[in-house]
């Protein structure tokens, strides 16, 4: 849907913004809105005042601060309640980061909030009378001001954005109604494409699903629809094809556990460290800690070659499958040479009995899931499993000629699904560029909006 344009423009006196709407004024933040940080810690401190804090990560992961946030409790003293307690209006932005991306990052606050105070990190801009606190989160969605705030940045470990800097950093205003309506124009706009976002979201998870689900049929009932069946002895596992052979994966697959080098041996850059974290979403992240290669060499049983497989001892609770205990990847090829720390452990099959590949989708089953659900236990805040309940599984197993079979069609499914999956994220990534372009342009007026609103 194309916009109209406004019917003159003037020269903003600005390189970056180009022209503004001739009507508009182009003004410094300091002269539109009220702007200070925080500096209230997390802390509490004996003497002060109980209050809840809207911190950094509550303004980061939320476009409006409202009371269904989960805030932290803390303290603080008269003065600071007075100053920074969330007032209906007000924009909060993050003031510094570890990257220029993440700094003016900006919140809502719809309504005053008494008992709700703004936290450390954060900076408070609140609107001067003819103002529009709405308009002004907008400003900072804009592409134009993301610029802005990323080349007035400055620090060389984390970036933040000073008082000055963010006093005199130059924006275009509209008079203050049109400012409202800009601002209600993209909360009706940037709803339409905020569902759309929502429904692709939905295709991708049921698209998970429907990948769990492929991969635990084949490798539990197998290809044949009309097999017949036989009880496995094993609640979670169910039946299975008759010809299949329900045994142990310990008599398949042997383990080696990675080992515990010292940290006092990491360094930034040598033989690539790979630790349980670093097993994601059915493959292994780009480790960021390595280790000298002449320690790597004395313990050669535990170096990755390519096409490993290799599962986490530790995690969360097994049922919660992004970060859970049993992660389980296959090494490529770029982190052979790598070594394991001792939560990862090292899978190797009996290349006459398993095919590598239908291994690693076993280990992906809903079946294997529940095994691991019931035999790993609570460790302070983590669940932990041992390498020989890793393989205390029961599972069916067919022939060789069988499992190549499986894997050949495992491998076609689950590639049409990835590609649908891709295919969803695109459309996410196109919505939220839209969204963006959308924002910034109708607030540095190269869309006018006056009339596109129902009267």
């Amino acid at each position: 849907m194309s916009f109209p344009r406004y019917p003159k423009y003037k020269d903003s006196g600005v390189e970056w913004l180009g022209e503004a709407p001739k009507h508009w004024d182009v003004k410094r933040l300091k002269q539109a809105c009220h702007v200070f940080p925080s500096n209230v810690d997390k802390k509490c401190h004996d003497g002060e005042t109980p209050i809840v804090l809207c911190n950094y990560t509550d303004v980061y992961y939320n476009e409006k601060i409202t009371r269904t946030i989960e805030f932290m409790a803390a303290t603080a003293s008269p003065e600071q309640i007075a100053k920074f307690t969330l007032r209906a209006g007000d924009t909060i932005i993050t003031k510094d980061s570890e990257t220029a991306d993440d700094i003016a990052v900006a919140a809502y606050v719809p309504e005053s909030l008494p008992g709700v105070v703004c936290g450390y990190h954060l900076s408070m801009v609140r609107p001067l009378p003819n103002t529009y606190g709405a308009f002004v989160t907008r400003l900072f969605g804009s592409v134009y001001a993301k610029s802005c705030f990323a080349i007035l940045a400055n620090g060389l470990t984390r970036v933040g954005l000073g008082q000055y800097e963010l006093d005199n950093v130059v924006l275009p205003f509209p008079p203050f109604e049109e400012q409202k309506l800009i601002a209600d124009f993209l909360d009706r706009e940037t709803s339409k494409i905020d569902a759309l976002v929502g429904e692709q979201r939905r295709l991708i998870e049921l698209l998970k699903e429907k990948r769990q689900a492929v991969i635990s049929h084949a490798v539990t009932k197998g290809l044949n629809l009309n097999a017949p069946l036989k009880p496995s002895g094993i609640e979670w596992l169910g039946d299975v094809p008759e010809h299949w052979n329900v045994s142990f994966l310990k008599y398949y697959v042997a383990t080696i556990n990675g080992f515990g080098f010292s940290s006092t041996d990491f360094q930034d850059d040598g033989v690539p460290f790979v630790r349980a974290g670093n097993i994601k979403n059915k493959s292994i992240t780009q480790p960021d800690v390595f280790l000298p290669k002449e320690v790597v060499d004395m313990y050669r049983r535990v170096i990755l070659d390519g096409g490993d497989i290799v599962i986490s001892m530790v995690g969360s609770d097994p049922r919660i499958t992004e970060s859970a205990v049993g992660q389980v990847g296959i090494v490529p090829n770029s982190l052979a040479g790598a070594v394991p720390n001792q939560n990862v452990v090292i899978l190797r099959e009996d290349p006459v009995e398993l095919r590598k590949k239908y291994l690693f989708y076993v280990l992906c089953s809903d079946a294997y899931r529940h095994h691991l659900n019931v035999y790993s236990h609570k460790l302070a805040n983590q669940s932990i499993i041992s390498s020989s309940l890793l393989v205390a599984a029961k599972f069916a197993f067919p022939d060789p000629r069988v499992q190549q079979d499986i894997i050949e069609f495992l491998d076609e499914k689950l590639a049409e699904l990835e590609s649908l999956t891709d295919e969803a994220e695109r459309g996410i990534e196109l919505l939220q560029e839209r969204r963006t372009a959308l924002i910034s342009a109708a607030v540095t007026g190269k869309i006018d909006v006056r009339n596109l609103l129902p009267k």
